[in-house]
């Protein structure tokens, strides 16, 4: 049986809410498979969330892990295609932990890519009338230190990978942020699942930017 990790994360910086969380507590209660899915909200802390992930994969052998986190500013899901090894954070995390200029992964590669079939999830997205975009940088927080973790912990062959979402129309922390509708964004998580399970070979599409 396959089966499929799903992370979403915990609120942080004084939020009341984070969708990524909120999103995948949705994506399971409307799995309906063949595929097994195992989901989880991580914690906002660059040493809990990276020990609770390698647990997890431990424990599950996941034949593909997605992660999940909130962007605030994004319009779109952001579909991310590098991971860098580099923990340097603006704010503390949750646990009051507040990295500067050290590596996720010591002794790792400066960089890592998804292992998803990132082309093929935007075009999917974007067909089913769901803003999306490839993105080529995914911070350098808790949700890059993760995206780097999963992909140095995933034993070889195991579809790898991070998405970013917007805030949802919801929870958004004011009227002028950019957001989604919650549930847009679940089905957004769910689509990416679907394509990352059924497509063999990435879409040779134009996904580069000029800056």
């Amino acid at each position: 049986m396959t089966t499929v990790l799903l992370t979403g994360f915990e609120p942080f910086g004084g939020d009341a809410a984070n969708p990524s969380g909120e999103a995948v507590h949705r994506v399971a209660a409307g799995w309906s498979g063949p595929e097994t899915l195992v989901t989880a909200v991580l914690p906002v802390a660059f040493s809990a969330a990276a020990e609770r992930l390698r647990a997890l994969i431990a424990e599950h052998s996941p034949d593909a892990v997605v992660a999940t986190g909130l962007a605030g500013g994004r319009a779109a899901i952001g579909v991310e295609r590098v991971a860098v090894n580099l923990l340097d954070a603006r704010i503390p995390d949750n646990d009051g932990q507040q990295p500067i200029d050290v590596p996720s992964v010591p002794g790792a590669p400066a960089a890592a890519f998804a292992t998803l079939p990132v082309k093929a999830i935007v075009r999917d997205l974007r067909a089913a009338g769901i803003p999306a975009e490839l993105s080529y940088s995914a911070g350098t927080y808790v949700c890059n230190h993760v995206f780097f973790s999963a992909l140095h912990a995933v034993d070889p062959g195991v579809r790898t990978g991070f998405v970013h979402v917007p805030w949802s129309a919801e929870h958004a922390p004011d009227s002028d942020a950019a957001t989604l509708p919650l549930a847009q964004i679940a089905r957004a998580i769910d689509l990416v699942l679907r394509t990352t399970l059924d497509v063999d070979v990435d879409a040779a599409l134009s996904g580069g930017t000029l800056h």
